[in-house]
């Protein structure tokens, strides 16, 4: 074990307990109206890098180096606290000391937030749970996943589903829109060296609505969800060293038309004049899930369909051009139509009591298509418009849908952070995956959770494998709440490995203490 993981682990427990006596004593049970906190410690021990379930979907606070580990510290008012209230405030800070990180110190979440009836205000770093799946077995989403860091923004919410009125409770909604900045740029610079291509000042943008089906009241199991997720990176400066030294900037927009294409899609990109694409690095994702409620266990079958342009957003793209001198004009009414292929589906069962087994999760994502393998714009010659390659996570102008090196999506999309070339780039974004993972909990005191992947991929297609990578990865993980505390002490212990040639052989454990309480 490395010395200095071991000395920070025992100093983050002595702590933790004198901080702890001197606080408070044992809380009292359900109470929940009073602010949190929580410290905690981690160490993770390896064989060459973390794998990748030891790693992935920890909303960015993690590290692929083989010994690592951190000292964590939160404190939150939660918004429930005002529960039965009109209004509602809520803040909280999240405040990381890790060791062989990207960076030596974390604020993990630092935010305030103001709730009025249904609607929420949040302005900063917050974490934010992904839709229609489960948060801990799920191998996550593919537009807002949890697993890089979150970005500081400016968001205002529905953030529970509210019922619309007049619908008999049938109908319900939810959804958010938010602005923000990524703060990512010195690990830009740290990573390419300056001698690749990489962005500043890079600006934010999500929105997401979800529509819900169903009454709770009216004794009918059955409900559906559906949703489409969208996001769009845009603003800041890009730059591409030259071989001679110099660099080639590009400075996109940050005025009003900037920010309104963000949130309707439209414009152009700085470097376009003939052909325009949509301005920014827009992504985003259609999303259903039918629910199956009983007294006693929750099946859900869900779907979550990725794409980065319209043809990937509404399988077809427009093909009606002219030719010779009328090139360049909509003459007929005629589309390209793709095929129905990139997706990620899923099933998940879920028991109300616990048991030994309480949740089973199947997940199949399939990344391949993309569009297909043609891309083609229409020119005088030849008038056929081919929008193929759609190069999912990557952009021309922009770092990617990554944040400090970890792809925002779902982590089977191989992050940039583990490239070794200074490159940002995912560089395997075609690949098929079956997805496995249960838990349950055996008794009052312990849980536990055990997944497995399996993982085909093929590269890009600017960037092929000469043959196709694979990759087996999986985690067991166990955690015991102590009798006497038990809802203040935790420790969790967790082995993972990864084998194949996609992530390479690597084997791992990870220890995590943590103590948890209210501030009186």
């Amino acid at each position: 074990m490395n010395k200095s993981i071991l000395i920070l682990l025992i100093l983050a427990v002595a702590s933790v307990n004198a901080w702890s006596q001197k606080k408070e004593g044992r809380p009292k049970a359900g109470k929940t109206d009073e602010p949190e906190y929580r410290i905690e410690a981690q160490g993770s021990f390896s064989r060459n890098t973390t794998p990748l379930w030891l790693n992935a979907n920890k909303y960015g606070l993690s590290s692929l180096e083989s010994n690592n580990g951190y000292i964590r510290t939160s404190v939150e008012r939660p918004l429930r606290i005002d529960s039965v209230k009109r209004w509602g405030v809520g803040c909280g800070i999240d405040v990381v000391v890790p060791f062989n990180y990207t960076s030596k110190f974390v604020v993990q979440q630092a935010y305030a937030e103001l709730r009025w009836l249904n609607g929420t205000l949040t302005v900063g770093s917050k974490h934010h749970e992904m839709q229609m799946k489960d948060g801990t077995l799920s191998s996550g989403s593919q537009t807002f996943g949890i697993n890089a860091r979150p970005v500081p923004q400016v968001r205002l919410s529905l953030p529970e589903y509210w019922e619309i009125p007049h619908t008999l409770g049938w109908l319900h909604f939810k959804g958010h829109i938010a602005y923000g900045k990524f703060t990512d740029d010195n690990w830009q610079h740290d990573f390419t060296r300056r001698k690749k291509q990489y962005t500043d000042d890079v600006l934010y943008h999500s929105k997401a609505g979800y529509l819900k089906v169903g009454n709770e009241n009216a004794f009918i199991p059955l409900s559906i969800e559906g949703g489409l997720e969208m996001a769009s990176q845009f603003g800041g400066v890009r730059y591409r060293p030259r071989k001679d030294g110099t660099l080639d900037v590009l400075k996109n927009s940050t005025g009003f038309d900037a920010f309104w294409h963000a949130f309707v899609p439209g414009g152009k990109d700085a470097d376009e004049n003939v052909y325009r694409n949509d301005e920014g690095n827009n992504v985003g994702s259609w999303l259903l899930r039918i629910n199956y409620d009983t007294d006693t266990w929750r099946l859900g079958i869900y779907t979550d369909k990725y794409f980065e342009d319209h043809s990937g957003m509404f399988q077809l793209d427009y093909d009606g051009y002219g030719t010779g001198d009328e090139w360049d004009k909509k003459k007929k009414r005629h589309f390209f139509v793709y095929e129905f292929k990139d997706h990620l589906l899923g099933i998940d069962l879920h028991s109300k009591y616990d048991k030994w087994l309480n949740a089973v999760v199947l997940e199949y994502v399939y990344s391949k298509y993309q569009s297909g393998p043609l891309y083609h714009d229409h020119t005088p010659s030849l008038k056929d418009h081919v929008s193929g390659r759609d190069n999912y996570y990557n952009h021309h102008i922009f770092p990617g849908w990554q944040h400090w090196g970890q792809v925002m999506g779902n982590p089977l999309y191989r992050s940039p952070i583990y490239n070794n070339d200074g490159i940002i780039e995912v560089k395997d974004n075609r690949f098929v995956a079956f997805h496995l993972g249960v838990s349950g909990k055996p008794n009052d005191n312990l849980t536990y959770r055990v997944m497995a992947t399996y993982q085909e991929g093929l590269g890009t297609y600017n960037s092929p494998y000469t043959k196709p990578r694979h990759n087996v990865s999986v985690l067991a993980e166990a955690t015991y709440k102590f009798g006497k505390m038990r809802e203040s002490w935790s420790v969790r212990g967790a082995f993972g490995a990864d084998m194949g040639s996609l992530l390479g052989h690597n084997y791992g454990v990870q220890f995590t203490i943590s103590k948890t309480g209210l501030i009186k």
